[in-house]
């Protein structure tokens, strides 16, 4: 499965009414960080079809999405679970951290 584009049409249907645990990556096209953990959001992306779904909110297009889950710093990557935040990380990390929180979530 591929990344999703979320926005503000989509984010229910493909976010909160999903059936299994859901990945969404706040990032910026100016952010470095961002930048740095975009390939492991999209190789988990590929390694978790099936178990995880992960979409991706730009935040200088959603901004009203970042306001309502006070996104305050990017990259921001909360999981969600039959529609509720159940974990949110901040910053980039290895591919292996990045797993390692997943994991009680799927």
């Amino acid at each position: 499965m591929s990344l999703v584009h979320l926005t503000d049409k989509n984010f229910t249907q493909e976010v909160l009414e999903s059936n299994l645990p859901v990945l969404v990556d706040f990032w910026a096209e100016w952010c470095g960080p961002c930048r740095m953990i975009g390939p492991v959001v999209e190789a988990l992306a590929k390694d978790l079809d099936g178990q995880l779904r992960v979409g991706k909110v730009n935040v200088d297009e959603a901004a009203e999405l970042a306001a309502k889950y006070g996104i305050m710093s990017i990259p921001t990557l909360l999981v969600f679970k039959k529609g509720e935040v159940v974990d949110q990380m901040v910053g980039a990390m290895p591919k292996d951290q990045l797993l390692a929180k997943l994991k009680p979530n799927l």
